[in-house]
């Protein structure tokens, strides 16, 4: 029996936004240890000494390779290629074709004609998509994330940040210490395996990004270990690991732009029923019968200087057309204390009680997205709400107008509407407004 597409569970429900909003899914599966000593001291690890993340787990590796790869690339993403290539990494940006964001996701220059597309599965999907029904002379492998992964991972991927990461690295690497460049890959050798190394600062600290064939894992893995103890080396669980994006600035999951629209049927006819678009959750405060709301622009997620119209790319029209207009911008907001004390404390006694905030990541949909107000204006969308060790407060990564200048006071909406969706990890609940401050980038001071 054939697997149904996206583009049939669709037309099973009255919208995609009733689809997404009563998924019976929470927040995006990291599928490894929640915490392996406290997730407090975990996230302090990259600021104040090292941590390795295990990231073989839960993303989508989709390797491309071929004679046409680059143009592949070209085609799709709104980035210039003219400084990839092998042994070079970069950031690709997707757009539909009408400039609204599909996501993002990390490509890796293997060879001069194989790459790899990594990430959350939208991108890599969307690649798919275009390397098959395109006139490209490419070939597709796919390593999927382990929770649609009936095999073993092809890779395994450590993740190592913080202040004394390179020191760890270094004292387990066999021979002089390789120069790699910021987002370029480089060779090492751990264990007598070769291991590839990528300078990827995740959390805004020092650190290499390793990977390698699986089989060589375990040995890699009890090398680092070994050493790691004379360099504070703490292993990151899911907890942790959760609250790292917001707290170095990266929206990790954009709604992907490809519910509407007749250009991109094929693309929904192509996608599976069982895959992650057709079963995202879509939370929080901001409800809008029409799912176009919630689509966001490159500029919405602070990729507008990504965009080089260089080349010829999906979007690229319309993407001409939006440029000289008003957009919203990147932002972090800092929650008030007394008010995200409110909606801890109404979980005790009797009387109305406030959305849960699970500790230390509050997103409880892949998908969310709560009204940002200032007086009874909405100004802007708040997404990923989390509380880290390091900036001692609750804070949210925002998308807000032009005209919200640094150090507003605007208030968040936390809640949904109706006393909540029909997700299961959803309590009934009443909306509350908690205030919130905007920083353009002024996170960790007082």
């Amino acid at each position: 029996m054939t697997t149904k597409s996206l583009e049939a569970k669709l037309q099973e429900h009255s919208s995609p936004v009733e689809m997404l909003r009563h998924a019976q899914i929470g927040g995006y599966d990291f599928p490894f240890p929640a915490q392996y000593t406290n997730w407090r001291d975990e996230q302090e690890a990259w600021q104040k000494s090292v941590v390795l993340f295990d990231q073989s787990f839960h993303m989508t590796d989709v390797y491309f390779e071929g004679p046409d790869v680059m143009r592949l690339l070209s085609d799709v993403g709104v980035n210039t290629l003219k400084n990839f290539g092998a042994n070079k990494a970069k950031q690709i940006v997707a757009c539909n074709y009408d400039g609204y964001v599909i996501g993002d996701a990390i490509l890796f220059g293997h060879t001069d004609t194989k790459v790899s597309v990594v990430g959350r599965p939208s991108v890599p999907n969307w690649v798919h998509f275009h390397a098959e029904s395109g006139n490209y002379d490419v070939k597709v492998t796919r390593d999927e994330r382990t929770v649609s992964n009936d095999d073993s991972r092809l890779i395994y991927r450590f993740q190592i940040q913080g202040p004394n990461a390179l020191d760890l690295i270094k004292s387990v690497h066999e021979g002089e210490f390789p120069k790699i460049k910021f987002f370029n890959l480089g060779d090492i050798t751990i264990a007598g395996k070769k291991v590839r190394a990528l300078n990827h600062n995740m959390s805004r600290m020092g650190g290499l990004e390793l990977h390698g064939p699986v089989e060589d894992r375990d040995v890699v893995f009890e090398a680092l270990q070994k050493a790691g103890s004379q360099f504070d080396l703490v292993m990151g669980g899911s907890r942790a690991y959760s609250t790292v994006s917001p707290e170095s600035g990266w929206i990790p999951s954009p709604m992907p732009a490809i519910y509407t629209g007749e250009a991109m049927k094929p693309y929904r006819e192509w996608l599976s029923a069982n895959g992650f678009e057709a079963n995202a959750s879509l939370g929080g405060s901001f409800y809008s019968e029409n799912i176009e709301d919630y689509y966001q622009t490159p500029w919405d997620l602070g990729y507008g200087k990504h965009i080089k119209f260089d080349h010829d790319f999906i979007g690229r029209a319309a993407l001409e057309k939006m440029a000289d207009q008003p957009h919203r911008r990147k932002v972090w907001l800092k929650w008030n204390d007394e008010d995200v004390l409110k909606v801890f404390a109404s979980q005790l006694g009797h009387g109305d009680r406030f959305k849960y905030m699970e500790v230390p990541n509050a997103s409880y949909s892949t998908l969310p997205f709560d009204k940002i107000l200032a007086g009874d204006s909405m100004v802007g969308l708040s997404t990923y709400t989390v509380y880290t060790s390091n900036v001692r407060c609750w804070f949210s990564l925002a998308m807000v107008d032009e005209a919200v200048a640094d150090g507003t006071e605007v208030t968040v909406v936390w809640g949904e509407e109706d006393g909540g969706s029909a997700k299961p990890n959803v309590e009934r609940h009443v909306q509350t407004n908690i205030r919130a401050t905007v920083s353009y980038g002024r996170l960790n001071e007082d």
